[in-house]
């Protein structure tokens, strides 16, 4: 056993900061180590002892990946560490997928010495930058460089508020190196701390405006609602399920949060709900263009789904929080009412006044309510019928099919109380799993060169849970980092990772094959730059080399689930991450 034992009484600036964050109740910091912060590093470690677990980890972008995939699970900040201006730079696209993502993160970065004096020769000069968050500025929802080691507490306190209040996002604060290493002279009061960092109320909505929508909602005839962000509160996942069967209301899921079980009769994702709807609510939905646009990929068309007429309603944070240099809010639609709120109060509100005018209806009205609701489960058991038969016709392929793999790993996983992390197999998890509890997926990923950093931090936040933190893993993604399996197992993280292997960046690969058709130029030539071969990876050797349990490559669909089985025993035995890499088909 080790005899170590923290020192107990504050010494230098650093340990004061490590107070903050403890305060803070901050559990987690992930980081790559860096001179910059080394007196925050020592701090943490011989200070704060074990208090704040650190999750070291071979890039800034993954150190934000695992961030961003922790708050996703527990709607609660980490702490993210990165070296000064590069290691900033490094991390910038974490940075930036976490602000889309609405995840609150608190990012600490090392500087300077801000006094030129203090500053070793070179390196801590090309290192520094003049007002380091500049860097991240349109992307952060705030940014500092506390000037004294008494403006710490205060700056730290607001920028964890800033980050969990709602409409969340990444915040940054740089501390100063000189600020860190200084030998402490006054004690730092920290008493206010609470006052200062606990977050204001919720946005409640407007009562008026908001009892106008439950009007528009419950007298439309065949209302459909766009569920965006909703899910990031457990408890809307049940409040949407009571209103679309009180209503009679269509649910189209955009996979940004789990909202609505996708085997509900109601939820009608994929299917023609829309083009029939006379009312739209979009609950809320950032981008309300791509659910409800069709686009010709080739020429860049884009026509509505909804027809004219129909009435639509907007129910989220509008243009709260908004960017002046990030368009991740996507085009402005025309909408007949917007009510600014946190879904998280006005959906219960919602449900409440709906049950008034429900209940003041006639028996005509309640007829017709359920006459559209059988339509629009007619509507879900089509668009799963179409499912199942494509799955059908594809699935003696080899390479496996994707659907093939999404099915062979349902059967594995479904006995267990698991958990899906980023990936969704081109959405064929979606298609044949069953989404039946708020937990069972924190929302899908964000792009190539996301995945596989926000499931580390999924599995980090199920860790001890019991559960089966399940990864569909592309090949393409794990490409950009794949020093990310080390961390997985020297934080011996409870990860089932099936490889959705299809040796291409085949998302790319099907732009150039409909640009190729466009053009008339060689559609067998669209590969060129796209494919992961000669030599293709070899995953399991590679996870093994990082010290997971690991197998294949598999071909044949018929080894698939057996393969997954002996992975999730280990996992589950073990507590330890494990890998089945399956070739398959490209999409």
């Amino acid at each position: 056993m080790s005899n170590f034992a923290p020192y107990d009484k504050p010494e230098w600036g650093s340990d004061v900061m490590v107070d903050v964050l403890r305060k803070l109740g901050l559990r987690y910091v992930s980081l790559n180590p860096g001179s910059s912060f080394r007196g925050l590093h020592d701090s943490l470690v011989n200070y704060g002892g074990d208090e704040i677990t650190m999750i070291e980890v071979p890039h800034e972008k993954l150190a934000l990946g695992v961030a961003h995939g922790y708050a996703k699970v527990t709607g609660e900040p980490m702490a993210v560490i990165l070296h000064d201006l590069v290691g900033l730079l490094h991390g910038t696209m974490g940075v930036y997928y976490s602000y889309i993502d609405r995840v609150p993160v608190v990012i600490l970065g090392g500087s300077g010495p801000g006094a030129h004096e203090r500053r070793r020769p070179n390196i801590d000069w090309i290192h520094s930058a003049n007002v380091q968050g500049q860097a991240v500025r349109p992307f952060t929802k705030w940014d500092h460089e506390p000037r004294s080691l008494a403006s710490v507490p205060t700056v730290l306190g607001r920028a964890y508020r800033i980050a969990v209040e709602e409409p969340r996002g990444p915040v940054y604060v740089a501390l100063d190196a000189a600020l860190q290493e200084d030998r402490l002279e006054a004690p730092v009061p920290l008493d206010d701390l609470s006052r200062i960092a606990t977050p204001p109320s919720r946005l409640a909505p407007e009562p008026s405006a908001l009892a106008e929508l439950a009007r528009e909602l419950c007298t439309a005839s065949r209302p459909v609602m766009v569920l965006g962000y909703a899910g990031r509160d457990p408890a809307s996942f049940d409040v949407l399920v009571e209103l679309a069967e009180l209503v009679g209301i269509g649910a189209v899921e955009t996979h940004w949060r789990l909202n609505f079980p996708n085997r509900h009769p109601l939820n009608v994702t994929g299917s023609d709900a829309l083009e029939d709807t006379d009312c739209v609510l979009f609950v809320d939905t950032k981008d309300m263009g791509k659910p409800t646009q069709k686009l010709d990929s080739t020429t860049r068309t884009i026509s509505s789904r909804v027809p004219d007429g129909a009435r639509v309603l907007d129910l989220g944070f509008g243009d709260v929080g908004i960017s002046s240099w990030s368009e991740d809010y996507a085009e402005a639609l025309p909408a007949d009412l917007r009510v600014t709120a946190d879904t998280a109060v006005a959906l219960p509100q919602l449900l409440e006044l709906c049950r008034g005018l429900v209940a003041a209806d006639s028996l005509i009205r309640a007829a017709e309510r359920e006459k559209r609701k059988a339509d629009l489960a007619a509507r879900h058991d089509a668009v799963w019928q179409g499912w199942a038969d494509r799955a059908a016709e594809v699935a003696d392929s080899s390479p496996v099919s994707t659907a093939r793999l999404a099915a062979e790993v349902w059967e594995v996983v479904r006995s267990h109380d698991w958990v899906l992390t980023a990936g969704t197999a081109a959405e064929w998890a979606l298609r044949s799993w069953d989404f039946d509890q708020p937990h069972r997926h924190p929302g899908k990923q964000l792009g190539t060169a996301t995945q596989i950093g926000i499931s580390l931090g999924v599995a980090l936040a199920h860790k001890g849970t019991g559960r089966l933190v399940v990864d569909l893993q592309p090949d393409g993604d794990l490409m950009f980092d794949v020093g990310a399996l080390w961390v997985a197992a020297a934080y011996e993280l409870p990860l089932l990772t099936v490889m959705f292997n299809n040796r291409a960046y085949y998302n790319d690969w099907e732009h150039q094959e409909r640009l190729a058709r466009h053009r008339g130029t060689p559609v067998e030539r669209a590969g060129i730059g796209m494919a992961i071969s000669d030599p293709e990876p070899d995953f399991a050797t590679i996870a093994k080399g990082f010290g997971w349990w690991a197998e294949g490559p598999i071909t044949d669909p018929a080894e698939v689930r057996a393969a997954v089985q002996r992975a999730a025993d280990h996992v589950l035995a073990t507590g330890k991450p494990a890998l089945v890499d399956v070739v398959c088909q490209p999409k």
